[in-house]
Parts: C-alpha cells; sequence; structure tokens
C-alpha cells in the first residue's frame, strides 16, 4: 500500500496558503546545536553538529563556506511576490523581498520598510513613517510613492488573492505632507498591520517576474525553471543585524525528491526541509536535524458543491470513518497533532484543540449518515493528489482503505502540482483532494477568509449563511476578545458542518550539512536563509 515506502522529503504547499504543525519532540541522537526557534514550536536539533559527519561533512566544517546548495521540491510559481501562488515560492520569496513590516520567528511584526506606524482609535487610518537609508537591490533608494505603488497593485483585483482580498477595504494610499504613508479603510480593521508584509518593489519596475528588484537580505542573480534559482547577499541591505552570513545560495529544483537523501549525502545539496521519518532514519548520523512543525492545515479537502459533498452528512460520514491515529502512526512513526479545523496550534489563541474530537472514529455512525443521505450502498469519488508530494500519496492511500470500510470507493488520481494549481485551485475540477493549507499573514483571517461563499479562492466551494455572518462579525470588532470569539465561531462551523476532512499538522525535519548551523523556525510558511550560517 505505501509503494516501497517512499525515500522523500516534501516542502508541502498551500496556498494560501501554509503548514502541518507536528508535535514537537525532543533530540533522538541527545545533539545540541546553536539553532534558534519559536518556542511556540519547541524545534530541536538531533544531531551534533561537530560529530558523526559526513565524509563531505567533515571537509566542510574544516573550512568557511560561503556557498549553499538548498533543495525545495517544486520551482517557484513567479518571482513576482504580488503573483506567487504556491506557499512554497513565498517561502523562498521572503529572502528577497519585505514589506513595510516583516514577521518575526515568534510570529511578531518587526519593523522593516516602515520604521514606525500609528493606528487610529477606531483602527480605521493607519499612518507610516518610513525608514530612512532603505535601498533596493538595482541602488535606487525606496520612495513614499514606491509604498503607494506596491499596496495598491498588491490591492489590485487582477492581482492573486495571497493579499488582494485582505486589503480590499482600502480607500485610499496616499503621501503625506511629512512624507509618511497613511492608508485609510473604509471600516475597521484591527488586524490590517499584518498585510502590510506584502512586498515593496519599486514603482518603475513593470516587469518584476523578469526582474525582480527587492530590500531583503539577498538579491536575485538567475532563474534557470525547473533547475534552480541563484541568488546572492546584498551587500547595502539596511540591517546589519540581520544581515546574510553566506553569500551565493542556489534552491535547486528536485523534481525527483526520492534522490535527495543520496544528494545531501553527495554533497550536491546541502540542506532539504520536511523529510519524511524515512528520511530522517537514513540522514540522522550524518547531518544536523532540526525538528518543528509544518505549519499548515493537512485535511482532505471536498468541494462542497459537487455532489455528494454537497450534502453536510456525507461530509460527516467521511469524518466519522476518519481514522488520524492511522495514518499518524503508519506514515510519521506516530508523530503528528490532530486537527480538527482550519487553524494550527502556533495561532495560539485562535486555535481550539477541543474541536479535535467533534468526531472520532466511529463506523456505525458513519453509515447512518450514508443511510440517511440516500447512500446506503456508498459511493465512489475521485481523490486527485498532487503526485510531487510523497506524503500526500501515502495518505491518500491509507484514506482509500479507511473508506472502504464504510463502503465508500475511493480512486485515486496524482497529476503534476501545475496541473493542481490551474485544475484544483484555481479551476475548481475536482471531488477530493489532500493538501497543506497555510496563512500569509499571522492572522485568523489569513487562514479563514477563503472560506467566505463569495471568497474567491474559497476552492472548496463552502457556502454557510452562518459562517459568512460569524467572519463578518469577525472582521468588524475592534475589541480583541470580541473579534477572537467570532473566529473561534468560524471555526466551529467549519467543524460541525465538515467543510473538510480534518486529518492534522505534520512534524518538519529539516536537515543540514553539519558545516552550517542557525536554521530557524517560523510559524509562517518561511525559509529565513539570512540566518544560516558557517559554523566556523
Amino acid at each position: 500500500m505505501r509503494a516501497g515506502r517512499r525515500l522523500a522529503a516534501v516542502c508541502i504547499m498551500c496556498l494560501i496558503l501554509t503548514a502541518a504543525l507536528g508535535a514537537c519532540t525532543g533530540g533522538r541522537n541527545g545533539g545540541d546545536t546553536s539553532q534558534q526557534a519559536s518556542s511556540a514550536q519547541g524545534a530541536s536539533s538531533t544531531a551534533d553538529s561537530g560529530e558523526s559527519a559526513s565524509d563531505a561533512g567533515q571537509t566542510d566544517a574544516a573550512q568557511t563556506r560561503d556557498d549553499i546548495t538548498i533543495g525545495i521540491p517544486q520551482d517557484i510559481d513567479s518571482l513576482d511576490p504580488h503573483a506567487a501562488r504556491a506557499a512554497g515560492s513565498r517561502e523562498v520569496l521572503f529572502n528577497l523581498y519585505e514589506g513595510l513590516v516583516k514577521p518575526s520567528s515568534d510570529g511578531e511584526l518587526l519593523p522593516a520598510i516602515a520604521s514606525a506606524w500609528t493606528i487610529s482609535d477606531d483602527a480605521t487610518v493607519y499612518t507610516f513613517t518610513l525608514r530612512e537609508g532603505v535601498l533596493f537591490h538595482d541602488g535606487s533608494a525606496v520612495t513614499a510613492e514606491d509604498v503607494v505603488y506596491s499596496i495598491e497593485r498588491c490591492a489590485d483585483p487582477e492581482q492573486p488573492d495571497t493579499f488582494q482580498s485582505a486589503l480590499e477595504a482600502i480607500e485610499s494610499v496616499s503621501v503625506t505632507e511629512n512624507g509618511e504613508v497613511e492608508i485609510v479603510l473604509g471600516a475597521p480593521d484591527s488586524e490590517f498591520l499584518a498585510q502590510l508584509t506584502c512586498a515593496i518593489i519599486p514603482a518603475g519596475n513593470a516587469t518584476p517576474a523578469q526582474t525582480p528588484v527587492g530590500t531583503g537580505p539577498y538579491k536575485y542573480v538567475s532563474h534557470a525553471p525547473q533547475q534552480n534559482l541563484v541568488i546572492e547577499k546584498f551587500d547595502d541591505y539596511w540591517d546589519p543585524d540581520h544581515a546574510a552570513h553566506i553569500r551565493n545560495v542556489t534552491f535547486k529544483i528536485e523534481a525527483d525528491v526520492n534522490t535527495v537523501v543520496m544528494e545531501l549525502k553527495a554533497g550536491t545539496i546541502d540542506m532539504f526541509c520536511r523529510l519524511t521519518t524515512d528520511m530522517y532514519t537514513q540522514l540522522a548520523d550524518d547531518f544536523t536535524i532540526y525538528e518543528g512543525t509544518m505549519n499548515l492545515v493537512v485535511a482532505m479537502y471536498l468541494n462542497n458543491a459537487h455532489a455528494p459533498f454537497n450534502d453536510a452528512r456525507v461530509r460527516q460520514a467521511l469524518c466519522y470513518a476518519l481514522d488520524k491515529e492511522e495514518i499518524f502512526d503508519f506514515i510519521f512513526d506516530g508523530s503528528g497533532t490532530p486537527l480538527g479545523s482550519s487553524m494550527y496550534p502556533s495561532f495560539g489563541k485562535y486555535f481550539d484543540a477541543s474541536l479535535n474530537d467533534t468526531y472520532t472514529t466511529d463506523i456505525d455512525r458513519a453509515k447512518e449518515l450514508l443511510a440517511e443521505a440516500g447512500y446506503e450502498n456508498g459511493f465512489t469519488f475521485t481523490l486527485t493528489i498532487p503526485s510531487n508530494y510523497d506524503q500526500y500519496v501515502d495518505m491518500s492511500e491509507v484514506i482509500r482503505e479507511q473508506m472502504a470500510r464504510i463502503g465508500v470507493t475511493v480512486n485515486i488520481q496524482l497529476i503534476e502540482w501545475n496541473s493542481w494549481l490551474s485544475d484544483v485551485y484555481g479551476g475548481r475540477e475536482y471531488e477530493a483532494t489532500i493538501v497543506g493549507v497555510d496563512a500569509s499573514t499571522m492572522t485568523a483571517a489569513a487562514m479563514l477568509s477563503r472560506f467566505r461563499s463569495d471568497a474567491s479562492n474559497n476552492f472548496v466551494n463552502f457556502n454557510s449563511a452562518a459562517y459568512d455572518t460569524a467572519f463578518a462579525n469577525a472582521k468588524a470588532a475592534v475589541d480583541d476578545d470580541e473579534k477572537t470569539a467570532y473566529y473561534k465561531e468560524c471555526l466551529t462551523i467549519l467543524s460541525e458542518e465538515a467543510a473538510n476532512v480534518y486529518i492534522m499538522d505534520m512534524p518538519n525535519y529539516v536537515a543540514l550539512n553539519p558545516a552550517f548551523t542557525g536554521y530557524v523556525y517560523y510559524p509562517l510558511y518561511l525559509m529565513d536563509v539570512a540566518a544560516l550560517r558557517p559554523v566556523n
């Protein structure tokens, strides 16, 4: 069933979205590294960076490396930061671009291109003081006009929905007499600051997809589609305390993830994120292994507009048929955190662990619900899986057997990632799929806005008047306790109406050549290459 237990690692997408949250465990080998990580994630390192290194690693550790090659499972979908849709793309572009603010590894918002800001009492006017001396990678200075241009471009309805829907409440963006940037909203939004991580680019750059220019610690060098992306240290980066330590970085596209272990041991790549447990076992003696969480809501997402999934009883039946522990044991050696709705633990106050118990495995109850819905003899559906994510393929095989226990037949269809993006996520031409969905910002709305009935990225076609009302109330609330309560109501509705078959957040194992150290986990789907540094 598991097809040879693929030795595969997967950088999981989302769309948005976003991070399987694996239960974090201590180091298996008792090693110690100088890793920094979010305390909320409890990340740990399992290999001693000074011992048990492979021959390649020992050679590297003896000299200071000024280059690193990082394996990633898929090419980025756009170099334009306002057009990139896949979480794996945003993860990489984080190193090239910055917004007025930027996220920290503990989920806070830090000043970036803006050095300070004020928010009106009614949360409708945001005013930003721009940092002096910030340069773009082409050497030009960042101006208030660049900021206005970038924010208006992000809010353009023609742009993908990564930021567009969150910025649609903007009534105006302007430069004040004092040279500040003022954003006026049509309605109160106390979460709006988090949306201003959207990238600031030069107003004169009409082709950012071909000539990417940002302000981040790294600048673009070259891109060979389906082969690699090359970036290098930006020497004039405005923040010397967070400047890059490694000059030359190559992101190598690993189209066949089954070769990752071999490439790591051969020194062809130095780092790979989101290892499987099989890969972990093979690499633990030779590499520094970091343990953290994915920050994705992994689920079997259902097209609610497609029969029989337009009947909540059918969706609920599938939830009762699911055995999460069996999935954890079979694919992740028992690791993983069960999820009961569209939120993961790194979101803190918004996460409601009690929703994990909305459905416990109950075959009899599942069959009763199917009978009530007119499917006492079961039915057949197609489960479409992006073929480059072996963990999702493995998961689909386990779920196929679980659904058979209630008389439901699952046909698994594997498709290429780009086809998944266009047909499933974009075109909504599917019945069910398994993926992980992430958040572009640390706001509840970033996870939940996609389930509004009229949301352009509502790829599951969820339609609930009660949900729409609760979400609107959450967005309108200025009081934090009131806002949190409405968002939790949204999560409860998603769970009780079984919008999807929620499964888990997954553990995230990262292998790093022992010549380097410093990998940092974020509560978002990000890779902070500037934090990496040579051991020497």
